[in-house]
């Protein structure tokens, strides 16, 4: 089992020694999302600087090759990541990434963010690939508080809604995290804080998915945007309160940098998307 030990002297995303000094890629491979959170919009510019954002789409092939570019350019890249810009449990292509990666590059560590909804059923082929490092976003444990937060689901050819998508969604990710934990993965949280709507939740949050199995927790600050786009951002003082009742339960990484489907680079230091993406096309042409 691959120790979280491990990690902090290898992983930006997962360690506070480790970040500014590893670098990271973020392989935009994901074309679709399963659930439709009220507070995402997905988009393809080279503008904005926030998840579910990538100026464009890669093939598996064509992701291999980014990376080996981008190690030209940045030696010190030791994660490869997919984070979008949509959900990479939705489609194949993130897996069939990891597996190309994992032949070419076989000591990279290799590390998918998901919503969660397919974690169980995906989970022991998301080990056999290689992947034994996970961020699975969980913005609330009671269905109440998160139909607030997210507006369906699609699963099995049916769309549900509220309530009930809600339940659904939370069931599969608690089940998901216990299941590649015990298959040897390490799992991270992260949680969208949302002041009025789970900013009280956060510690009982956390203390499930620790009992789950997650070893560490990041608190994201809201973006207003889509549905929530006139609900406001938590301030400093808001998102300490978040940490201090999540650090109850779990590590708290206190440095995200709430990077783009395609960033590239050592978080917070370097930044080179710019150079490998210049001339990216804003289609994806086999999804």
């Amino acid at each position: 089992m691959m120790k979280l030990e491990h990690l902090t002297r290898s992983h930006p995303c997962f360690s506070s020694e480790t970040h500014g000094r590893s670098g990271r890629i973020h392989l935009p491979v994901s074309p679709t999302c399963n659930i439709q959170c009220k507070f995402c919009r997905r988009s393809f510019n080279k503008i904005e600087d926030r998840p579910g954002v990538a100026s464009g789409l890669l093939s598996p092939g064509e992701a291999l090759e980014m990376l080996g570019k981008a190690l030209c350019l940045c030696p010190e890249i030791t994660v490869a990541g997919i984070a979008g810009p949509g959900d990479p449990l939705a489609s194949d292509h993130a897996l069939e990434t990891f597996e190309i990666i994992g032949k070419a590059y076989p000591d990279m560590i290799k590390c998918l963010s998901t919503n969660g909804l397919l974690l169980p059923d995906k989970a022991e082929k998301i080990v056999g690939t290689g992947i034994r490092t996970l961020t699975v976003t969980v913005n609330a444990v009671q269905p109440e508080i998160l139909a607030k937060l997210c507006s369906g689901i699609i699963i099995n050819n049916r769309i549900l809604h509220g309530v009930e998508a809600a339940k659904y969604l939370i069931d599969a990710q608690l089940t998901g995290i216990r299941k590649v934990t015990g298959l040897g993965a390490v799992v991270k949280i992260n949680i969208v804080l949302a002041v009025g709507i789970n900013d009280h939740h956060i510690g009982e949050i956390s203390e499930t998915v620790a009992r789950a199995g997650a070893s560490m927790v990041n608190i994201i600050p809201l973006i207003p945007q889509h549905e929530l786009s006139d609900h406001p951002a938590p301030d400093c003082d808001e998102l300490q309160h978040a940490r201090e009742a999540a650090e109850k339960y779990l590590k708290v990484f206190k440095h995200c940098k709430q990077c783009r489907a395609d960033a590239v680079g050592i978080p917070g230091v370097s930044e080179f998307r710019h150079i490998l993406y210049g001339n990216a096309p804003l289609a994806f042409s086999h999804g």
